[in-house]
């Protein structure tokens, strides 16, 4: 449960107060800042970001451990307020982290979980304190650079339905004479696979593939024939077999951290600081493609003297001049399941220097690099032509056994390692500020103003390397995959004030203004400049008043601005289970559809096909950069409350209404919201929507297009409610019990896909309708963490409470709804010596399973959002040396 006491000072050498460069003793933050501190973090038995983040109302679900066909490949990616990966900006320190792929997107787990000292969470934009992407809010991750000693933790956190993670950690820390400390931390965690036969509401009787054994058509006859799942022969094959249960909900992930913090006095007005981070994370899961095996379905010519003919086989071939002309369609299921085995290396160096310039001013500077490499075999899939140009399944009928299941000789034959891709980030950051007072020069009535302005300059660059088979298309799942680099770079100003108003008088104990202002000149993006204003009224020690209000920029993320076209199958979104939200069938063959409309387009009439059959979508789904693209711009507002009643101690209560609206949102409009539009929400001819997917002469779908492009607007609307409260009496046991809760009401979402649209209404939904980026696909009105403590002398024992509230479909004419879902933890640590310290907890304690869900989903539910493990038992045991 994150702490209600953010707008606490931490106690430490250095003042860090997320949301401003500003370092006054005191200072309260004008923003919502929640925070998880490292005790909240340690009752989770965390093993990696994703056990205790995950718990935060105001963080979505963006990519977790069980995206399955994601391509972060095995990486924790954090979205604030379901606006998007790239939205939100992660910070260790108050300095930016490493961005891995082509967006703007961090692996969170690339932090070592054991070095973290406290977690900031600020809900509003930032972009004029920290530049570029900040829009939906930061996430600051404050690293323990001040500890001494050896602390060894071994940790694990098991399933009782199947499934582990387990890991350790050795930090060990010193001081560096009385002028400096020095802190080096390595962490290994493992997890292991969890397959969807493991989980009863993950079964899909509906998630077929082509039969594995195999369907054979006789082209002159019409006679079919094939093999059962098990091998059998029979005149009567079913077209399909499902394998899902061997389909993998959460995948494999290995992962070494190793971190070095230093700082170190060199002068008594200059100090050496500075931290480096290396993290190696292996897994294998599915892709883009999905996990579905690769199919064929083509006519070969089938010799007589094949040695593969059984009597009952040859009894239905019709032979001309020795040879059968066959139509054959079978799963390719003997290369296995599509997966990629990724290896990631992420790597920062930072170093820089800090000091007093005078007594009330302090100097900073600082570089930094950062770069991720990442790595990908392709295994499960094969060539489809060979280097001659002839089509390999065709060649090889005659040579090797392809009928019936089980035809190991087929992987050898067909099968290939896929060298995949090659990705590459790389980051470079300076800057320098000088912050502090204007008090040895002057002073208002209020106090003394407080200031920061420096300069910060960046570079980034991209590299996506793709194999040659993926750049032809000549493979069988995996579509045509573009290679494309980009580069950009960015100089700024930037500079913030705190004006001291008033102070000690009735009614304002205190009254602060201040705002900040960052021009940012990039080389392809063009000069914009963000702004923010704040206040902060002190009423009296009970009660504070806080708001701001900014204007916000984000720019393209390489996959954005510099991507070329891809594509895949367009039936792969009907036949991968990921993609499947991203179409929703054909209103005018389903009947839902505008009957005029209908007819303009030349649609199949009502009921006279199968829209959701791989066979009707016939071309394919291109997706890709657009060097057009325009930096997002927007406004965020905060208004709140603080209070903190002196007649009843230990009471924090904060109060924060949010507006987010964000012009010229960059994203890409899914068939299903195009489709939607065209034809049911505003059947017109000029609906540009329209032309996003395209139909053949017969009428059924052929192409999609969802390219990236500046769209509409994302508008959010709703409220932060935190509070904490401790109960301390000697009736009480130990230091008294605590009471914490912090929740997030949506009171209004709209998403506007197009201009010539009409916004969507999206709180309080699910589905691909409402997601911003298509990564997130429930957007809950309601959402909270509530806990109850009992604070022993040597411990804690801790029962949490995360509620998730009623969502509906967002799908045009469903009725569909999840009601709320409710888990609850149970947890405890305790000091057993100065020496020993043992935590132990049980997650998820009442097994609840995920809702289900008839369509939209991802193995009937929503990853994304909802716990998939069942209840999980931790246990962690840490030695203070």
């Amino acid at each position: 449960m994150p702490d209600a006491t953010a707008d606490a000072a931490p106690p430490s050498d250095d003042i860090i107060v997320t949301g401003t460069r500003i370092p006054i003793p005191g200072l309260t933050s004008s923003s919502p800042v929640a925070s998880i501190g490292e005790e909240q973090i340690k009752l989770q038995s965390a093993l990696t970001i994703e056990d205790f983040s995950t718990k935060i109302p105001q963080l979505s679900g963006g990519v977790r451990q069980g995206s399955q066909g994601s391509d972060a490949f095995g990486a924790q990616v954090i979205e604030l307020r379901n606006f998007g990966q790239s939205r939100s900006l992660v910070l260790i320190d108050g300095t930016r982290a490493a961005p891995f792929s082509f967006r703007n997107s961090v692996d969170v787990n690339a932090i070592p979980a054991s070095l973290i000292k406290r977690v900031d969470v600020l809900t509003g934009g930032a972009a004029a304190v920290y530049g570029a992407d900040a829009v939906a809010g930061v996430v600051n991750f404050i690293l323990n650079d001040d500890y001494q000693g050896i602390r060894f933790t071994a940790s694990t956190r098991l399933s009782v339905n199947g499934g582990a993670q387990y890991g350790g950690s050795l930090m060990m820390g010193t001081k560096l004479g009385d002028r400096g400390n020095i802190v080096i931390a390595a962490d290994y965690t493992q997890r292991d696979p969890i397959r969807a036969g493991q989980r009863d509401w993950a079964a899909t009787p509906n998630q077929t593939i082509p039969s594995i054994g195999g369907v054979f058509t006789d082209v002159a006859s019409g006679r079919r024939f094939g093999f059962a799942d098990d091998g059998a022969f029979t005149t009567r094959p079913s077209a399909t077999s499902n394998i899902s249960d061997s389909y993998p909900l959460i995948s494999p992930l290995k992962r070494i951290n190793v971190a070095a913090l230093y700082k170190y006095e060199i002068t008594p007005q200059v100090e050496l600081y500075g931290r480096a981070m290396y993290t190696n994370s292996r897994t294998e899961e599915t892709g883009t493609p999905g996990a579905t095996p690769a199919s064929v379905n083509r006519t070969v010519s089938i010799s007589q003297s094949n040695p593969f003919l059984t009597d009952a086989i040859r009894n239905q071939l019709t032979f001309v001049n020795g040879a059968a002309q066959v139509n054959v369609s079978r799963s390719l299921a003997e290369l296995g399941l599509v997966t990629y085995k990724t290896e990631r290396n992420t790597l920062q160096f930072q170093s820089g220097l800090r000091g007093p310039l005078t007594d009330a001013v302090n100097w900073n500077i600082y570089a930094q690099y950062g770069r991720s490499t990442e790595n990908s075999l392709i295994k499960g899939d094969g060539l489809v032509t060979n280097a001659a140009g002839a089509d390999n399944f065709t060649s090889i009928v005659n040579t090797v056994n392809i009928f019936g299941p089980n035809q190991d000789a087929l992987a050898g034959a067909l099968g290939s390692t896929i060298n995949g891709f090659n990705r590459k980030r790389d980051q470079f950051v300076t800057a320098g500020t000088i912050s502090g007072t204007l008090e040895e020069l002057f002073s208002l009535p209020a106090g003394p103003i407080g200031f920061a302005v420096g300069v910060e300059y960046r570079r980034e660059t991209a590299t996506i390397d793709q194999d040659s088979a993926l750049l032809t298309g000549n493979t069988y799942r995996q579509g045509v995959q573009a290679a494309y680099s980009g580069s950009f770079d960015v100089a700024e100003l930037y500079g913030e004030a705190l004006i001291p108003l008033i102070h000690d008088t009735p009614f304002i104990r205190k009254l602060d203004i201040g705002g900040a202002y960052r021009l940012s000149d990039y080389n392809l993006f063009g000069t914009h400049g963000t702004w923010k204003v704040e206040a902060n009224w002190e009423v009296d020690r009970n009660l504070r008043f806080r708001g701001t209000y900014q204007r916000v920029l984000r720019t393209p993320n390489f996959g954005e601005f510099a991507a070329s076209t891809s594509s895949l199958p367009f039936n792969n979104l009907v036949t991968v289970d990921r993609l499947k939200p991203r179409y929703g069938g054909d209103p005018c063959v389903l009947g839902t559809g505008n009957g005029e409309q209908c007819a303009r387009f030349g649609a199949p009439a009502a009921g006279s096909a199968n829209s959701n059959a791989a066979s009707y979508l016939t071309g394919n789904y291109y997706y890709g950069g657009n060097p057009d693209i325009e930096p997002e711009t927007g406004y965020t507002t905060t208004a709140g409350v603080v209070i903190t009643p002196s007649f009843l101690p230990g009471l924090n209560v904060t109060v924060d209404w949010y507006e987010l609206d964000l012009r010229g949102a960059v994203g890409v409009i899914q068939p299903i919201a195009a489709i939607t539009s065209c034809y049911i929400t505003n059947p017109t001819a000029g609906n540009p929507l329209c032309a996003l997917v395209t139909r053949n002469a017969n009428g059924t779908f052929k192409d999609a297009f969802v390219n990236n492009q500046n769209l509409g607007r994302l508008l959010q609307r709703g409220l932060d409610i935190t509070g904490s409260y401790t109960l301390r009496g000697d009736w009480l046991p130990g230091r008294g019990v605590r009471a914490s809760y912090q929740g997030n009401i949506v009171t209004s979402y709209l998403i506007q896909a197009n201009s010539t649209v009409s916004a969507v209404q999206c709180k309080g939904t699910f589905g691909a309708t409402c997601s911003s980026d298509g990564t997130t696909l429930v957007q809950p009105a309601y959402r909270h963490t509530a806990g109850l403590g009992v604070l022993l002398d040597k411990g804690v024992i801790q029962f949490d409470w995360q509620r998730i509230g009623k969502v509906r479909s967002s799908a045009a004419g469903s009725t569909e709804t999840i009601k709320a879902q409710n888990t609850f933890d149970l947890s405890a640590s305790y000091d057993f010596t100065d020496v020993v310290t043992m935590t132990a907890g049980v997650y998820n304690m009442f097994d609840k399973d995920p809702p289900r869900v008839s369509t939209g989903g991802v193995f009937n539910t929503f990853p994304d959002t909802y716990d998939i493990l069942g209840r999980t038992i931790g246990f962690s045991l840490t030695a203070h040396l």
